[in-house]
């Protein structure tokens, strides 16, 4: 811009100044060439009336080196001249001043000499005798008065424009010194041009909007991170190249990639083929979902592309984490599977023995046994249905009553009692131990942890064994101990015990009673009471299942 208004004032002053020289000349050339003629008008008046008192003497007697003195007859011959021998001039009878003034007794006329450059000027005056006087002067022309001024015209250019020069770079100066110096941050109209009001008014409105915007983005985005960072789910958005633009906190653990990726291509952190192929669905304007695991866990990732103007601008890219829903519905299929087998077992025994009593093929002196089997199978068969529907309102977290202060000693006096018989029955040693400990629990899901952890210590035990019960009072929690000296438990089968029907001694599975549903209960009360198992246990030494509840 400041070139252009140097530029533009030194074209303007230039020209003005060459226009303005031109125009001087022009005039002061006219005027010159007026006021010569009038001279030279005069001159040939009284050089006139010289030649009517003294004739040719007076023509022969002066001397003028600027004037040509032409005398002429009547009839165009040349009487004499002062510049070139009359005998040998033409007729002048014919030329434009001396026919003017043989009519009106004065003439003159202008004729413009090309190879001179230079223009005569004549006058003539007619005598009393009818002759004619005429005088000329030489006058140049524009041109040539240029030429012989050039000089000096050229040095007044010169410093014309030497002047323009400085005068537009100074006036060029100061008019963008104040755009250069005004602030956008907060313009000042008053230090600017009044011209600029309009500019910096829809400068100050722009600012002001964009200053509203900024802060709505910035909350927006300050409302998306706080929503995005704390969910499980992990959510990257890409841009139109495949750029990451936003990831959160999940994503990034997920996929191992760190918050320096923000502006990178996502496929120079992970570039597996899935991924790709999402991404390449995606960018063509389709919703592509796919199962992937990263590090042995099962996630699903949705890519949508998001479209802007008919046009796919980038993807939105979400993950989530299916594997405990997948561990959930191979549960749900095993559970099903297991619920299926347990209760079609007693149910086929019971269908046999009552069978074989209704076709007559049994003894009457063995109806009792057939009809003592058909009540244990039907007892084991209400017992697994109580289980399941106990582990059915657990998973639905339906407390059985509301909490209370508890002893847990108490309760364990209460289930030595119900089970010493039992472990009596197999040779074993059934110990309590401990002293009081109260906590806030309800004592119904309480009395089923002891009790079915006792149960299959004293059942998954050898002969002349021992199961160990003890309770410990702490500061801050007690602490449910249930021991034995019987069959271990492998450690690779350690996680799977709390599952639904399982049994870790597939060969004593027929051999020992149980619905298999005993630990999952155990799981489940303890997770309602918020207290921790723990499971320390030795092939062939014995096991140890240590509850801590917070008081």
């Amino acid at each position: 811009m400041k070139k252009q208004i140097f530029r533009s004032i030194l074209i303007a002053a230039t020209s003005v100044f060459l226009a303005s020289l031109v125009l001087i000349m022009g005039v002061l050339y006219d005027y010159f060439s007026s006021v010569q003629m009038k001279g030279l008008e005069t001159e040939t008046y009284i050089a006139a009336s010289a030649v009517e008192k003294n004739g040719k003497e007076y023509l022969e007697s002066i001397k003028t080196g600027d004037y040509r003195i032409t005398w002429i007859a009547n009839d165009g011959t040349v009487l004499f001249d002062n510049k070139a021998n009359e005998t040998e001039m033409e007729n002048h009878l014919e030329r434009e001043e001396i026919t003017e003034a043989l009519k009106t007794g004065k003439g003159k006329s202008t004729r413009y000499s090309d190879t001179l450059m230079s223009r005569q000027l004549y006058c003539a005056q007619k005598l009393s005798d009818g002759s004619l006087l005429r005088l000329s002067s030489t006058h140049l022309s524009p041109w040539a008065l240029i030429l012989n001024m050039l000089q000096p015209i050229i040095i007044i250019i010169g410093i014309a424009i030497a002047l323009a020069v400085f005068l537009a770079y100074r006036l060029s100066q100061r008019i963008i010194k104040p755009l250069n110096q005004l602030d956008l941050e907060a313009p000042n109209m008053e230090e600017a041009y009044e011209e600029l009001s309009p500019l910096l008014n829809r400068i100050a409105a722009q600012k002001k909007q964009l200053k509203t915007q900024k802060k709505e983005l910035k909350r927006k985005k300050e409302e998306f991170d706080a929503a995005t960072e704390n969910m499980n789910e992990g959510i990257i958005l890409l841009g139109e190249n495949g750029n990451v633009l936003s990831i959160n906190r999940a994503a990034s653990r997920i996929l191992n990639i760190s918050s320096y990726s923000i502006g990178k291509d996502l496929l120079i952190f992970n570039n597996t083929f899935e991924i790709q192929e999402l991404l390449r669905v995606a960018q063509n304007g389709e919703h592509a979902e796919k199962t992937i695991t990263v590090n042995n866990k099962n996630y699903q990732f949705n890519a949508s592309p998001i479209i802007s103007d008919k046009k796919v601008s980038g993807v939105a890219l979400i993950i989530f984490d299916i594997t405990e829903k997948e561990k959930a519905e191979t549960a749900r299929r095993e559970f099903t599977a297991n619920v299926s087998h347990e209760l079609k077992t007693p149910l086929q025994n019971i269908s046999g023995c009552a069978e074989l009593i209704t076709n007559g093929m049994v003894k009457p002196e063995d109806i009792k046994d057939f009809s003592a089997k058909i009540l244990a199978e039907s007892k084991r068969l209400i017992t697994l249905i109580e289980d399941i529907i106990k582990l059915s309102h657990l998973d639905e977290n339906q407390k059985p009553c509301d909490f209370e202060k508890t002893d847990l000693y108490e309760l364990a006096k209460l289930t030595h009692r119900n089970l010493i018989a039992v472990a009596e029955s197999q040779n074993i040693d059934f110990l309590l131990l401990g002293e009081s400990a109260v906590i806030n629990g309800i004592p119904m899901l309480l009395s089923e942890i002891m009790y079915n952890l006792c149960e299959n210590a004293i059942k998954y035990n050898r002969k002349g064994g021992y199961v160990k019960m003890q309770i410990t009072n702490g500061t801050d929690n007690a602490v449910l101990s249930v021991s034995d000296n019987g069959i271990g438990i492998p450690p690779e089968e350690q996680e799977r015990i709390f599952e639904r029907f399982y049994r870790i001694d597939k060969s004593r599975s027929d051999k020992v009673s149980g619905t298999g549903l005993g630990l999952s209960i155990v799981k489940h009360a303890a997770i309602i009471h918020g207290a921790e198992i723990e499971v320390i246990s030795k092939i062939d030494k014995g096991t140890e299942f240590r509850i801590t509840f917070k008081k």
